[in-house]
């Protein structure tokens, strides 16, 4: 009997593209653009970044990772935010003229209805919030071992934190696999984020 081969060459995974040109992005971390009107990500070269970053519909999501360790988040300020879970990111939506809220859940990202007196108070517990690019960056926050951590945080890797805890999430309050993923992110963002200097007014 003829002894056959077997097949070794294992099937590469698809060239990642532009979405607006078709440009191989090469692999490496490229740069996203915010499609305003669809609200969405798109993951673009850098020549369709430059070029239509503030034309209008797109918007460059920026690569600025900032940290308050003065913020004046304490549990008060978390309990009035009504957050079930111990992450949530807020941006301002140009396109409603106003702040969301968002949380990580099993379903994907999930809006947090506030009263505007809720806003304001979290808003005037740091400098961050002040900072905040509308569209493409957020206001990250995590209430964990009694403490809130605070972060200003391109709007794209929220969407990747809540693409991780939908995959990862088990059970009522995420699983061991959820958690450690979560202590990862965080142990990024704290390592990446610089400290805005004289966080407290």
């Amino acid at each position: 009997m003829p002894h056959h081969r077997e097949e070794r060459t294992a099937r590469r995974p698809p060239e990642e593209r532009c979405e607006l040109c078709g440009a191989p992005l090469g692999g490496e971390r490229h740069r996203h653009l915010v499609d305003t009107e669809k609200r969405a990500l798109a993951c673009v070269c850098g020549p369709c970044s430059q070029l239509l970053d503030r034309s209008g519909r797109f918007r460059a999501v920026p690569g600025r990772y900032l940290s308050d360790p003065g913020h004046r988040l304490d549990d008060n300020a978390w309990e009035l935010l009504r957050i079930p879970v111990g992450v949530a990111y807020f941006f301002h939506n140009s396109a409603l003229e106003r702040l969301v809220a968002l949380y990580p859940s099993p379903a994907g990202a999930t809006e947090s209805e506030l009263e505007p007196s809720s806003w304001q108070t979290v808003l005037e517990g740091t400098h961050l919030a002040a900072l905040l690019e509308p569209d493409v960056e957020a206001l990250l926050l995590r209430r964990h071992d009694g403490r809130t951590e605070c972060y200003l945080v391109p709007i794209d890797i929220c969407y990747e934190l809540v693409g991780r805890m939908r995959l990862r999430w088990q059970g009522f309050d995420g699983g061991a696999e959820a958690r450690a993923d979560l202590d990862a992110f965080f142990a990024h963002v704290r390592a990446t984020a610089r400290d805005v200097q004289g966080s407290r007014p």
